[in-house]
């Protein structure tokens, strides 16, 4: 037995969890508990994961919850878990049989990294997909690829308890690429262990998926994570001028495709908000001179 929490979130999506569920049993080295998060389903969530209770070696523990979104149902894990180690696993995602294991032998090993993560294995609508080379995940320092995507695979994580005593929870107000600025926020001060095997199955290319529903403006969130880090001044200057620069390309983009699709409002606010932020990062670096 290990000292690991997995966290499972799931909305409307029973039988994906069940083969999720099944990859966590197979593991070689077993979780100390599994939390299943269920984040207001209205399907057979209840009745499968009592089913599959009942037959499992893995001890699992079921909670509902009001649609809130998947960063209130980790939250909501992070909460109720018990183990010192905190694995986080998607419902339509799977693991291998090593991913456990492997990632606890190296946190427990390097007690300096506070987060693990694997390399993954993608496949879209059943059909395996290769990774184009700048989603490639790193070791060590992330932060400059953290910046420009999400770069940690949500089901490829394992962590410290601690990491989120320091960095606090998922933002809860977003709604989408809450792994996003999480991950962002911790890559400012702490190096990534990654594990270099494809441990982590990872499916895509569904309708019920949050990226998918928020496709259309999902910068905007991004904007707001930046936007954040920006403002936080524990974070180092020179991170947090790249993470202006960033913003500003970021706001700049949004902005010129809201004004193409008619959306005069939202794009003088991310346009103005882009030259806000050059004009204060051009300040900082003549002061900087001075």
């Amino acid at each position: 037995m290990s000292d690991i929490s997995v966290i499972i979130p799931t909305y409307n999506r029973s039988k994906r969890l069940i083969k999720a569920l099944e990859s966590v049993a197979r593991q070689r080295l077993l979780p100390t508990e599994v939390i299943v998060i269920d984040d207001g389903s209205t399907d057979e969530t209840r009745q499968l994961v009592n089913s599959f209770s009942n037959l499992s070696p893995l001890n699992l523990h079921y909670h509902y919850q009001s649609n809130r979104g998947p960063a209130a149902a980790r939250n909501r894990g992070i909460e109720i878990a018990s183990g010192d180690y905190l694995a986080f696993l998607d419902s339509d995602d799977e693991w291998r049989r090593d991913k456990l294991a492997n990632q606890y032998e190296v946190l427990y090993a390097n007690p300096h990294y506070f987060v693990s993560h694997t390399q993954e294995r993608w496949f879209k609508n059943g059909t395996h997909l290769n990774q184009k080379k700048y989603h490639y995940p790193r070791h060590g320092d992330i932060f400059s690829q953290a910046l420009k995507l999400c770069c940690v695979g949500m089901s490829t994580v394992m962590t410290r308890r601690e990491l989120f005593d320091r960095y606090g929870l998922f933002d809860q107000t977003l709604r989408c690429c809450e792994d996003y600025d999480l991950w962002l926020r911790v890559a400012a001060f702490e190096m990534f262990f990654l594990v270099e095997q494809q441990l982590t199955i990872k499916h895509g290319g569904r309708p019920d998926q949050v990226s998918n529903y928020f496709r259309v403006g999902m910068d905007r969130f991004r904007i707001q994570a930046l936007a954040k880090l920006v403002r936080d001044t524990s974070v180092p200057q020179d991170r947090r001028d790249a993470a202006c620069q960033e913003l500003i390309h970021r706001c700049t983009v949004y902005g010129l495709g809201c004004a193409k699709h008619r959306k005069q409002s939202e794009a003088s606010f991310y346009l103005e908000l882009a030259e806000h932020c050059r004009t204060h990062l051009e300040h900082q670096i003549q002061g900087e001179k001075e």
